[in-house]
């Protein structure tokens, strides 16, 4: 099979091959997927660059996230599963086989059969940000009825979270930083967006919320706005964190306890079986509710794919995302 491997932490351009590799076999309980779509997350080149911790195997193949069909099945799994499209999630987590590869052999639970609607690109996009969206919108009930800001909300987890949040009957605020992504989380179903470079947020979420305040927070960068987001929330409000570039965050200690306020962190790797299921059953009411969006369905999900790439051009790819400039997903084609 054809695949893209990194054998050191480093630069893109400068550790990521692409040659052949031997086919995998399954396992007992695995199943053998024939990648046709693999989606490169901030996590995949903070990994390939070494900035959270350094590899612990002779040859990594990135990536977690993907979209293809079930080619063959080891021992105890359903021969029936040959032929059936799938989605993937954690395959590069603690793993060396990803799925920047023709084929990824991984536990059966871990392929996810593919709702019909979508193609193999969006499927792709599905794991790591809309999981994530998920949970940090769904982990204390549904967000009915809660006015929800939305840090980054025109990023791909933050675009996930508004329509998400919008489909459960929340009232949205987004934080972005320009005009183009302001479009793009309007586009998304908020109903409101700041511009956080030229609008004070705490001073318009007042405006927005007659001084009461948000009920949820979705953050992504906690180092930079936890006492920001603990002026915004109301008594009793929940800051869900995802994300922070900001390695250490110090709380106020009485600011926080004072409004009994609930800091939920949530990492989609390590997030409960029960819990994930859960997941994929909202997203796939969420899908059948509004369907995919497109010319003659304006209203249904988005799936914002900003650019892709060939397999040979991976260190592209992992670079397109490091730049930190696109608007959507990032996504390696497998011929």
């Amino acid at each position: 099979m054809k695949a893209a491997w990194y054998e050191r932490n480093g630069p893109a351009h400068e550790v990521i091959e692409v040659g052949e590799m031997p086919d995998p076999v399954p396992a007992r309980g695995e199943v053998v997927v024939r990648i046709r779509a693999s989606a490169v997350n901030p996590s995949d080149v903070k990994s390939r660059a070494g900035l959270r911790s350094k590899m612990n195997v002779p040859r990594q193949i990135p990536h977690s996230d993907a979209a293809g069909e079930i080619v063959a099945v080891g021992a105890d799994v359903p021969r029936s599963r040959i032929g059936e499209r799938v989605w993937t999630w954690n395959a590069a987590y603690g793993r060396w086989n990803g799925t920047a590869a023709q084929l990824c052999a991984l536990p059966a639970e871990m392929a996810v059969p593919l709702p019909s609607m979508l193609d193999f690109a969006q499927g792709a996009c599905v794991a790591i940000p809309l999981l994530t969206a998920h949970r940090c919108l769904f982990a204390d009930g549904p967000p009915t009825g809660e006015t929800v800001l939305v840090s980054g909300g025109a990023g791909v987890v933050g675009h996930y979270a508004v329509q998400l949040a919008r489909w459960a009957g929340a009232q949205v605020i987004a934080t972005v930083s320009g005009p183009q992504k302001a479009a793009h989380a309007a586009a998304a179903g908020a109903h409101a967006v700041i511009n956080y470079r030229t609008e004070d947020v705490a001073a318009r979420v007042a405006q927005l919320t007659g001084g009461a305040g948000v009920d949820r927070i979705i953050e992504v960068e906690l180092g930079e706005n936890l006492d920001m987001d603990l002026g915004m929330l109301r008594d009793q409000g929940v800051l869900v964190y995802y994300g922070s570039k900001t390695p250490v965050a110090q709380l106020p200690f009485f600011r926080s306890i004072l409004k009994n306020v609930l800091i939920r962190p949530v990492l989609m790797y390590t997030i409960t079986p029960a819990q994930r299921a859960q997941a994929i059953r909202d997203i796939g009411r969420w899908l059948a509710d509004r369907g995919v969006a497109g010319a003659d369905n304006p209203g249904g999900a988005q799936f914002a794919i900003a650019q892709r790439f060939p397999l040979a051009a991976t260190a592209d790819a992992h670079a397109c995302v490091e730049a930190g400039t696109k608007i959507g997903h990032v996504v390696v084609d497998i011929d």
